[in-house]
């Protein structure tokens, strides 16, 4: 191998150089930044057309492409939980042209799977949270329990309780284990392919309980069919203001919520995060757009980039307790 050795006076000619191309790639990587968006924009979904991920996906989209000068158009890349869609926008050119719904499952699924093509935590760059929508604790009528300290009472006897779940690894699912841990209950997980079946379940008394989240539950409950004993939420819903929270129901802390964001591929340019997460609390700000959200059960809840990514460490590391206690597989 041949070595070169430089000069001094090339050596500062060199160094020189580099320092003047440095100079100029940032403000060119500005401009560019500042010109954006000039093309449509996707945004991808990790579960199908119709859902909650989705819904919400399509509410905030419109509003955020009208703000931005440019389309914003749904992409739903469905499949294992949510990993399929969250794959195709990890590797996704860090442009601005490929968003993705992450959400709480994403954290989940940072434990609850051994081998992922991507990095749950370390390939995306944090925009916004949108909302979150709490779970609720219902049973079936017929069971003698008419609040959480019965509940829990019939629980922890030797016989124990069944809970359903739409799969093993969601937060309906997750909320019934972290209960089952907290209250020292004896708690039987019987997973579903989904909310409705297990529903249908569990108000044919085939189980005994669920963790559901309460857009699915409400329209049950108000119709008598099941029985509402607590909120997983912090603070108690305005659609059910007559159901305590677990805090209030002898946990304290208690708090487990499905909420939803926009992030984009990590080294996305930090400008343009900055634009989205303005335009995307501008949206949320909006009347319309907020009551759409109550009305689905869910919080808006604007905020910073800093603060999402807080919230996706908390969580990631909460539930990768919780799935490591119970030992919880993917379906």
């Amino acid at each position: 191998m041949t070595s070169v050795i430089l000069k001094p006076r090339r050596r500062c000619l060199f160094a020189a150089a580099a320092l003047v191309l440095g100079g100029l790639a940032a403000p060119a990587a500005q401009a560019q930044a500042a010109a954006w968006p000039t093309k449509p924009i996707r945004l991808v979904v990790g579960y199908a057309a119709g859902g909650a991920t989705d819904v919400v996906a399509r509410l905030v989209a419109g509003k955020l492409g009208e703000r931005l000068g440019q389309s914003v158009m749904v992409d739903n890349r469905t499949g294992a939980n949510s990993n399929i869609g969250a794959e195709a926008v990890a590797h996704a050119p860090a442009d601005g042209y490929t968003l993705y719904v992450y959400t709480v499952a994403n954290t989940v699924n940072a434990s609850l799977y051994e081998k992922l093509g991507y990095d749950p935590l370390k390939d995306f760059e944090p925009i916004g949270l949108i909302a979150r929508v709490p779970n609720v604790l219902v049973v079936n009528p017929a069971l003698p329990a008419k609040n959480v300290a019965e509940f829990v009472k019939l629980a922890q006897a030797p016989a124990g309780l069944s809970f359903a779940s739409s799969g093993s690894g969601s937060t309906i699912h997750l909320s019934g284990e972290l209960f089952k841990v907290v209250a020292k209950a004896n708690l039987l997980h019987v997973p579903y392919r989904g909310s409705a079946p297990a529903l249908t379940d569990l108000m044919g008394g085939q189980v005994q309980a669920m963790f559901d989240n309460t857009p699915s539950v409400l329209p049950h409950v108000k119709a008598g069919k099941l029985r509402a004993l607590a909120i997983t939420s912090a603070q108690r819903s305005p659609l059910l203001p007559d159901v305590p929270t677990l805090a209030e129901s002898g946990f304290p802390g208690f708090d487990v919520q499905s909420w939803f964001s926009l992030a984009a591929p990590a080294g996305t340019p930090r400008a343009v995060i900055t634009r989205l997460n303005s335009e995307l609390n501008k949206v949320l700000a909006e009347p319309d757009i907020a009551q759409r959200l109550r009305d689905m059960a869910a919080t808006p809840e604007p905020g910073t980039p800093a603060q999402l990514q807080q919230l996706i460490t908390s969580e990631a590391k909460r539930w990768r307790e919780v799935i490591k206690q119970a030992g919880i597989k993917p379906d």
